[in-house]
């Protein structure tokens, strides 16, 4: 049988501090949410964030989860071919899968700035995963 790593509580704890420190020195109002690897959620925060960042935020970590990519891969491959988009994902720039090796964890998708911003404060979550 075939082990696999998988996110604790914890983790998911640390990534979100690193994700609300970057987006407090960008000094940005988003909401942040973090999945499993199957898209379920385990972390949702709104930092004074519009409501509808919760959704955005929520669709893009599962997008990142399920696709095992970023949903800036994905907006891209939806540019390219647009039947895609009928697949349901939150294919805008934001979301990242968050891996161990070959292996997907959880993502985090992140919501209410400018898509590069979204992205910078999931990335510094990204980096905050402990291997």
């Amino acid at each position: 049988m075939r082990r696999k790593p998988c996110l604790t509580t914890e983790d998911v704890r640390h990534i979100a501090a690193a994700c609300r420190a970057e987006a407090s020195i960008l000094q940005l109002a988003v909401t942040v949410a973090i999945t499993d690897d199957s898209g379920h959620l385990m972390y949702l925060h709104r930092l004074d964030a519009k409501t509808h960042t919760v959704d955005v935020a929520v669709g893009k970590a599962r997008a990142a989860a399920l696709m095992r990519n970023s949903t800036a891969w994905l907006e891209q491959r939806v540019k390219e071919n647009p039947a895609m988009a009928a697949l349901g994902f939150m294919a805008i720039q934001g979301g990242l899968p968050l891996m161990i090796g070959s292996d997907c964890v959880g993502a985090i998708g992140v919501s209410g700035a400018k898509s590069e911003q979204d992205e910078q404060i999931a990335s510094a979550g990204r980096a905050a995963l402990r291997t």
